[in-house]
């Protein structure tokens, strides 16, 4: 029995059809290596940088998966092929969220200076005490760089600034303490008697550990709460101490 012969309509549509595949595909094999870039990294089986190199082509690929899935949905629109269109739509959406994402974080990092060490006090920023063992093979010291660092600080995060909590330094400890905790943060020392809380965060995806002190000073009825936030690795934190530091201060109250 002879085969029915393919239409220009059909093979319109398998050209549709195989373009959204073709970008699906890539956008997957994007997707995967942005995410092995991360988790790879946190586990330890390659150094950061090399995660960076791997997701900066990750990026590339994902852009490319969305400017060939375009190809896609412009053939099997011509032939009102919905689910070519559909798929290709998928990839489009798949591989502009790879591109985006580190996108972002590379004109976030632009648009901050390029400090790692963020305090709510930088004439006397709190000092580490129980965490500088964990820190001794940091490439970032836990010594504050003063001045220099302060300015840039100062320019860009002009908010952050010691808080002022209305409790006695008792209770905005406690309460200090259960918003550290809240945070996700590991607490790895806390000194009621001093008055000091350390802790560490460790990023999700690309498990950077950064290094949080807080101070709590008594100040008649009221207590005054310092935070300072440190990155172990990384010339740049990309605003991240910053907004931690900032969210921190949003779940223990207080005013500046």
């Amino acid at each position: 029995m002879a085969e029915k012969p393919v239409t220009t309509g059909e093979k319109l549509e398998r050209r549709g059809w195989r373009i959204g595949l073709a970008a699906m595909c890539l956008a997957l094999i994007a997707l995967l290596a942005a995410a092995a870039a991360g988790f790879c990294s946190r586990f330890g089986l390659w150094h950061f940088r090399t995660g960076f190199a791997i997701l900066k082509w990750a990026a590339w690929g994902g852009l490319a998966s969305a400017l060939l899935s375009l190809a896609g949905v412009y053939w099997s629109a011509r032939q009102r092929f919905l689910r070519g269109v559909i798929l290709s739509l998928a990839a489009m959406a798949t591989g502009i969220v790879v591109f985006a994402v580190p996108l972002k974080w590379k004109l976030t990092a632009q648009q901050v200076p390029p400090i790692h060490d963020i305090s709510t006090d930088t004439d006397r920023p709190p000092q580490f005490v129980a965490i500088l063992p964990l820190r001794k093979d940091a490439p970032n010291s836990a010594v504050y760089e003063g001045t220099v660092v302060a300015l840039k600080q100062h320019s860009a995060y002009p908010d952050i600034r010691t808080v002022i909590v209305p409790l006695p330094a008792a209770e905005t400890f406690a309460r200090a303490v259960e918003a550290a905790r809240s945070m996700g943060w590991q607490i790895v020392a806390a000194e009621a008697g001093e008055g000091r809380i350390e802790a560490t965060d460790t990023t999700f995806w690309f498990g950077f550990k950064d290094d949080i002190v807080i101070r709590i000073t008594p100040a008649d009825y009221r207590s005054l709460v310092d935070i300072r936030s440190v990155s172990r690795v990384g010339r740049s934190d990309a605003g991240t101490n910053a907004r931690r530091i900032r969210a921190y201060i949003a779940k223990l109250g207080g005013r500046g």
